[in-house]
Order: structure tokens, then C-alpha cells, then sequence
């Protein structure tokens, strides 16, 4: 059974940080390429940060120089390390593993950890 379990987040301030942390179990995570996503309310889910299993990286602009994606195939888990929060960083964030084998696609999604930034 494939699980992916988020913590990490909470209320915070503008300006301050959270780790967000993105725990598998059930997948062989060293061969998914890993992802944060985020969907705030009456928003369409998007994709904030992703790493490959080469470890390259990619962010969305609105967080590029903020956020930092980062994975430990030891532990089989991917974090997200947000600083400079404002409150457009609120939102639900979801962790997403994803591996093509073929024609074959697997995907799979955490069930979210809230995200507020508000003072």
C-alpha cells in the first residue's frame, strides 16, 4: 500500500519559515520524481517545487529564491523548506511521486498539510 504522509505545517507569519516534510512508504522512492503542490481556496492545484530522481530542481516563479525542494532516498522522503512566507503562500500542500515505467504511469498524492501565512 502506497502512502505518502505530509506534516509540517501550521500558522505562521509573514516573513517566517516552515520544512514541510513528505514521508513515502510502499513505493521503491529513489526512482519517482518528487513534487510539492498547492491549492489555495477557490485555486486550481498547482505545482510549486519538483526534483527528479537526478536530484535537478525546478520552482514556480512566485517562489523561486524562497522555497527549496530536497530529497533524502535514505529516508525515503522529500522536504520543503519555505522561508519569506507571505500570505499568498497560503494554502493546502500536497506531495506528489511520480514514475513513468513505459506506457505505464504512477502517481501518487499525500492528503495535504495546511499552510497559513497571516499575522
Amino acid at each position: 500500500q502506497v502512502q505518502l504522509v505530509e506534516s509540517g505545517g501550521g500558522l505562521v507569519q509573514p516573513g517566517g519559515s516552515l520544512r514541510l516534510s513528505c514521508a513515502t512508504s510502499g513505493i521503491i522512492f529513489s526512482i519517482y520524481n518528487m513534487g510539492w503542490y498547492r491549492q489555495g481556496p477557490g485555486e486550481q492545484r498547482e505545482a510549486v517545487a519538483t526534483i527528479t530522481t537526478f536530484g535537478n530542481t525546478n520552482y514556480a516563479n512566485s517562489v523561486k529564491g524562497r522555497f527549496t525542494i530536497s530529497r533524502d532516498n535514505a529516508k525515503n522522503t522529500v522536504y520543503l523548506q519555505m522561508n519569506s512566507l507571505k500570505p499568498e503562500d497560503t494554502a493546502v500542500y500536497y506531495c506528489n511521486a511520480f514514475h513513468r515505467r513505459g506506457s505505464q504511469d504512477y502517481n501518487y498524492w499525500g492528503q495535504g498539510t495546511q499552510v497559513t501565512v497571516s499575522s
